[in-house]
């Protein structure tokens, strides 16, 4: 009721340095006399960058709403349709178990001993006194009502909050709802950005940088992504017989940012403050015992709410993936990213969309790595249940397209269905005998995408223990959904007797890392991307970090997440320890592409590349990194170049460093209009510039014309390839500090053969050009894919942050 509140009324701020009065702590404020139209000195900018954000992704007011009421309508059709077929349908007749004889006069003889619908239905009186008899039923009853009009408040809610974000974006952002889809967040964001010059949005800064906004809306999630680097959360069990086991679900999650973010007894005190209390080192083992408490209370709520969530949870995934499955068998055994490996894989700073749209990319590769494991034990007995099962299943549908009376014998049907569907599944043991894996090159491709990969993987590809630890983090869908059936049971163990446990590691994770900025307010220190406070000497850092091993992120997550950002956002000035960073691997890359193969070179060999990955339609980014990862297996083998000499080996740090090198010769130059056509943009630029001068590559397939409506979508393209080139580049130079003896080892010597190795590639851009425009790509129960933050449904507030320096505590 405190939201419905706080979007009914508005008020000016009177004194901007004193906390909100109570119940008004999620207000948007604007001034409305005078300047009706603008949006002056927001409260809450959290909240505000998180709807816009949100707005943009979900498409706008209209499908933001209309999937809001079909949410209300699925849940009360679940509950309406379960309590009918509990209590209002005659079981007994509708299994034929009791005879139904229809004598009355308007019935046909021959038809008096058929079962109808209607007869298997209890009358209406009769169904209702059911129900009040069963004073079970009344009370699940009247919790879900409870619930569902707790959800009604906050969908009303929703709409009032969303109708000014769509003012917002009309009257503020100039962006008309009809053309929301052809804007790109990025510029969305360079919007706000200028809007905050006219209308000082926040008040605390003159102007807004991409990075505040990225801190605001991703606050808590970079929290997250930093405690599952640090191995802070219990989420890897040891179990017997089954050993390390990966255990998170959307419930596990929910109940962590419940206990550290915005619940009851949290460590924040709003939004954007944590409470001063937490960053003091002197009452440590007090607070640490305060935060067990909470924790405790909160394990005894799910043990006690455990059996009404667990009903819940297997109502909605029988509805959900009961006709999915009868449908296609198969669709279990398909694989998604889990819940784990989406924090594991994320970079600080990274939003959903160019999270959701890397894991997409990296999708196939690491489909083809998981699948290039087969038993051969398994590959034996699926080929004979297949061939029993298949035999009984072909007789059966013979003898019914004899006689179609063979369905009316008892239970025919089902077995049928569930022969079709163990032949379905039995069918997925059995490899594809004329396809040939390299799982070395096959692991390189995936690291190409998802950026990360623990150092004991290297040489490694073909073992199944490397492959059971890519399973936690891409995870078959029947797993994920048994893991969610699960939840309600295991997640208030893990609440009361693992998370309690780490209270005091919590309580100083938080003080250590946490750091107040001005505008923002606390925010993770490891969001900064601080090269001199977080970085690692073994990821191109030595020299330039003080971080003790306590405070490095763990497999360069720093350095990577730093270069992400950069090459997302080409008009972010870094600080200074970032830009000497940057700066340094720059010089790194063009040293290192004197050395290694040229451009001309790596385009040259694309068709053959692209032929051995299988990538049937591949354009210029596609080709270019299929080539970097190809080529150092090229030449190991002794092939020869298109002028019939020898090539001389080199690895995929050089080609990759080639590549790079070149992108920064051939930049695109500062401040270009969008719609100017990409090709005279570098032709113009570096006329005498190698890139992309095949005329395999993207850009000869582009005429002037259509230039303009795919620039926005080669921009993204280009960026994401870039930073797979850097993600392999610095893997390379990682492994060569770290283990120079496995530096030149067969990972990229190896030359075995390739098949299906790189397809749905992605594509590079930009990122030593200063005036590149990386637009990431838009893409968008239990979803399929990782819920929004649960606090878009609990977007809280708190008081206006502070003016301090930012100094970690």
């Amino acid at each position: 009721m405190a939201n419905l509140e706080a979007y009914r009324e508005y008020q000016r701020i009177e004194d901007l340095e004193e906390d909100s009065p109570p119940g008004e702590e999620d207000l948007l404020l604007h001034v409305p006399e005078g300047l009706k139209d603008s949006w002056h000195h927001i409260k809450n900018l959290d909240n505000f960058f998180t709807r816009i954000y949100h707005f943009h992704q979900k498409n706008g007011f209209a499908c933001m709403m209309l999937s809001e009421f079909f949410e209300l309508v699925q849940f009360l059709f679940v509950v309406t349709f379960t309590t009918f077929l509990v209590n209002c349908v005659e079981y007994d007749v509708l299994f034929a178990n009791r005879a139904v004889n229809h004598t009355g006069s308007g019935h046909n003889p021959l038809d008096r001993s058929k079962v109808t619908i209607t007869d298997a239905l209890l009358p209406s009186q009769q169904c209702t006194e059911r129900i009040q008899d069963n004073s079970w039923i009344i009370f699940l009853l009247i919790m879900a009502a409870v619930f569902w009009i707790y959800r009604l408040i906050k969908v009303f809610c929703n709409v009032l909050s969303y109708w000014e974000i769509r003012q917002f974006y009309i009257k503020a952002l100039k962006i008309r709802m009809d053309e929301l889809c052809n804007f790109t967040w990025q510029e969305v964001q360079d919007r706000l950005i200028s809007l905050q010059r006219e209308q000082q949005m926040c008040i605390h800064k003159k102007e807004l940088t991409e990075l505040d906004i990225y801190h605001r809306i991703l606050r808590f999630k970079n929290y997250m992504v930093a405690m599952i680097n640090k191995s802070l959360l219990p989420v890897q069990l040891q179990l017997p017989l089954l050993g390390n086991v990966v255990f998170l679900t959307q419930g596990l999650k929910y109940n962590f940012e419940l206990i550290l973010f915005w619940g009851p007894g949290s460590l924040f005190q709003n939004k954007w403050n944590l409470h001063s209390k937490y960053k003091r080192s002197g009452n440590r083992l007090e607070l640490a015992q305060q935060l067990s408490r909470v924790i405790l209370l909160m394990g005894v709520a799910n043990l006690l709410l455990c059996p009404f969530i667990l009903v819940w949870q297997i109502l909605y995934a029988f509805f959900s993936y009961t006709e999915i499955i009868r449908r296609e068998p198969g669709s279990l055994g398909a694989r998604r990213w889990s819940l784990y490996g989406r924090l594991y894989l994320r970079h600080f700073n990274e939003l959903n969309h160019e999270l959701h749209g890397r894991l997409g990319r990296g999708y196939k590769p690491t489909s083809k790595y998981m699948n290039s494991f087969t038993s051969p034990l398994f590959t034996v007995l699926a080929k004979n249940i297949a061939f029993f099962s298949g035999s009984v299943l072909a007789v059966l549908i013979a003898l019914t397209v004899y006689d179609e009376d063979v369905l009316t014998v008892q239970h025919i049907l089902t077995v049928i269905t569930v022969l079709g569907v163990i032949i379905t599944i039995t069918r997925s043991f059995i490899p594809d005998e004329h396809m040939v894996w390299c799982p070395e090159q096959l692991l390189q491709c995936m690291l190409a995408h998802i950026h990360y990969m623990p150092d004991h993987w290297r040489g490694t590809a073909n073992k199944s223990e490397t492959r059971d630890e890519v399973a936690q983090l891409f995870q078959y869908k029947a797993v994920f959904i048994l893991e969610e059936l699960l939840s309600p049971i295991v997640t208030p163990f893990i609440l009361i007797f693992l998370l309690r446990n780490k209270s005091l590691e919590i309580i100083d994770f938080f003080r250590n890392f946490t750091v107040e900025v001005v505008g923002v307010g606390d925010i993770c220190s490891f969001a900064q991307m601080d090269i001199r406070r977080h970085g690692n000497p073994t990821w191109m850092s030595e020299g330039q970090t003080e971080a003790s091993v306590y405070q490095q992120a763990e497999n360069g997550k720093t350095e990577l997440s730093l270069m992400h950002f950069t090459i997302k956002n080409p008009h972010w000035q870094p600080p200074l320890e970032s830009s000497v960073f940057i700066s340094h691997l720059k010089e790194k890359v063009h040293h290192d592409a004197q050395g290694g193969p040229s451009t001309q070179l790596l385009l040259s060999e694309a068709p053959l590349c692209t032929s051995l990955q299988s990538n049937e339609s591949g354009t210029g980014p596609d080709n270019l990194l299929a080539s970097v990862l190809a080529h150092p297996v090229l030449t190991a083998s002794g092939l020869q170049g298109r002028d019939h000499c020898f090539i001389p080996p080199s690895t995929a740090a050089s080609a990759a460093a080639s590549v790079l090198a070149s992108l920064s010769t051939s930049q695109f130059p500062h401040g270009s209009h969008r719609g100017r056509p990409l090709r005279h943009q570098t032709s113009s630029a570096h006329p005498e510039s190698t890139m992309y001068c095949s005329d395999r590559t993207v850009f000869d397939s582009m005429s002037i014309s259509d230039s303009r409506l795919r620039s926005n979508t080669l921009h993204s393209e280009f960026a994401s390839a870039e930073m797979s080139l850097h993600a392999i580049y610095m893997h390379e130079l990682h492994q060569q500090t770290s283990h120079p003896q496995r530096s030149s080892g067969h990972w990229q010597h190896n030359p075995m053969p390739m098949t299906e190795l790189h397809s749905n590639t992605v594509f590079p851009a930009h990122v030593y050009s200063t005036s590149s425009s990386a637009t990431p790509v838009q893409l968008g129960g239990w979803q399929e894919e990782e819920e929004e933050d649960v606090g878009e449904q609990e977007i809280n507030s708190g008081s206006t942050p502070k003016q301090a320096t930012g100094t970690p505590h």
